[in-house]
C-alpha cells in the first residue's frame, strides 16, 4: 500500500463517547486505541466504534503495552478551567491529567497531537496553565500553536468556544495553521435546521418528566431568551443565575452551548415546546448523525454529549491535517524519546530537541 494510501493511525485519550474520533474516523484515520475512565461513555464507544477503548483510569496506562500511532488526540477534563467553577486549574490532581497526554506524546512520539479544553484554560491561574503546558509539549520536541474557536465557525449548529492546542514534531516538514472558518453569521447552520425531522428518530428522544412550575417558567421565556426575561413581579421570577439556566433555542441562530451538567433549569429547552431538549435533539446540536446511539440514563447521556467535541469540527481538522500524513510529510520512525536529548530515525536524521 502507498504512503498516500494508509490510513493514518489515531490514538485517542479522554475520549468520552467519541465526538472528536468520529470527526477523524469520517475523515479517514483508523482509530488503533482510545481510553476513558466512565463506564457508560465507554460503552457508548463501543457501540459505535469496537472495541478498541480501554475503560479505566488514564493515571494506570502503560503506553509502551498501547499500539504505536501517527496522532495523539485528547480533551483533557475541564472542570477545574471552567468559567463557572472554583478553577484551581494546575493546583489540583485533575487539572494536572493533561501530563498524561504529556506522557503519551513522549513515549510514542506521534507527528502530531490535538488536545482541546474549555476557554478558561486561558485564564487559569492568571495564564500560567496554558504557559505551562505549551512548555511541557516544547520540551518534548513539538511546535504548539493554540487557538480559541468557535465550532459554529465551523459548520456546527451551536455557539461552542473551546481550546485546541496542536503540536507538530519538529522534524515534520510543515507549518501548521489552524484552518480557515467556513461558516460566519451570514450562513450559520440554525438550531432550526439542525433539529428538522428529529422526532422520527427512535434513539434517545426520550422526553423528561418536569414539574409543572418549570412548565409555566417557560410559557414567559420567549424563543432564545433566559431566565432574565420572567417579570420581577412574577412568582416564578429567579434570581443569581447563569445564562444557561432556563434558555430556549432560537431556531434561526445557532445554538448556545450545551453544557454537561448542573440541575437548576440547565438542560436546555425548546425553542417552541415548553420543555427541554432531548438528548438526540442535543446530539443534532452536535452534529452527531442519528444512528450514533448513546449508551445509558437520559442524565448520563446528556452528560457525554455535553462533554464532546462536535464532530462536524472535529472532521474540518482530520482533513485539514492531511498533509502531514502525505509521503512527502513521513519521516522514518523514530527510535528515541526526547528524554535522550535528540531524536535519531533510520535515515541517521539527528535532531537536537528542546530541554525543559
Amino acid at each position: 500500500m502507498s504512503l498516500q494510501n494508509k490510513k493514518p493511525k489515531l490514538l485517542s485519550l479522554f475520549s468520552g463517547c467519541g465526538g472528536l474520533d468520529l470527526g477523524f474516523l469520517q475523515a479517514g484515520y483508523e482509530i488503533v486505541w482510545a481510553n476513558d475512565y466512565e463506564h457508560w461513555a465507554c460503552q457508548t464507544y463501543k457501540r459505535n466504534f469496537g472495541d478498541h477503548i480501554h475503560e479505566g483510569s488514564v493515571v494506570d496506562v502503560d503506553f509502551t503495552k498501547v499500539p504505536d500511532c501517527d496522532i495523539i488526540t485528547g480533551g483533557f477534563p475541564c472542570q477545574d478551567f471552567s468559567m463557572t467553577s472554583k478553577r484551581g486549574g494546575l493546583e489540583t490532581d485533575r487539572g494536572n491529567l493533561y501530563k498524561h497526554l504529556v506522557r503519551a506524546v513522549d513515549e510514542k512520539r506521534p507527528k502530531i497531537f490535538i488536545g482541546e479544553n474549555v476557554k478558561g484554560l486561558l485564564s487559569a491561574n492568571k495564564g500560567r496553565a496554558i504557559q505551562q503546558i505549551v512548555k511541557d509539549f516544547d520540551a518534548l520536541g513539538y511546535t504548539v500553536k493554540y487557538k480559541l474557536c468557535n465550532f459554529a465557525k465551523y459548520g456546527a449548529p451551536q455557539l461552542r468556544e473551546r481550546v485546541l492546542i496542536v503540536g507538530v514534531r519538529n522534524d515534520i516538514d510543515y507549518n501548521f495553521e489552524f484552518p480557515e472558518y467556513t461558516h460566519d453569521a451570514s450562513n450559520y447552520v440554525t438550531a432550526g435546521e439542525a433539529l428538522k425531522g428529529v422526532k422520527k428518530v427512535p434513539f434517545n428522544n426520550e422526553h423528561q418528566n418536569i414539574k409543572p412550575s418549570t412548565v409555566e417558567k417557560l410559557k414567559l421565556i420567549p424563543e432564545g431568551k433566559n431566565f432574565t426575561a420572567i417579570p420581577k413581579d412574577s412568582p416564578h421570577y429567579v434570581k443569581g443565575m447563569i445564562s444557561h439556566v432556563y434558555r430556549r433555542l432560537n431556531r434561526n441562530l445557532p445554538s448556545t452551548t450545551i453544557i454537561a451538567g448542573g440541575g437548576g433549569g440547565t438542560w436546555g429547552y425548546h425553542y417552541e415546546e415548553n420543555r427541554p431538549l432531548t438528548n438526540r435533539e442535543r446530539a443534532r446540536l452536535f452534529g452527531y448523525p442519528d444512528d450514533f446511539i448513546f449508551e445509558g440514563s437520559i442524565t448520563e447521556v446528556r452528560r457525554q454529549i455535553g462533554n464532546s467535541v462536535p464532530p462536524i469540527a472535529g472532521k474540518v481538522f482530520a482533513e485539514h491535517l492531511k498533509p502531514v500524513f502525505d509521503a512527502g510529510h513521513y519521516p522514518a520512525v523514530v527510535k528515541s524519546s526526547a528524554k535522550d536529548g535528540n531524536i535519531i530515525d533510520e535515515s541517521e536524521l539527528r535532531i537536537s530537541l528542546a530541554t525543559s
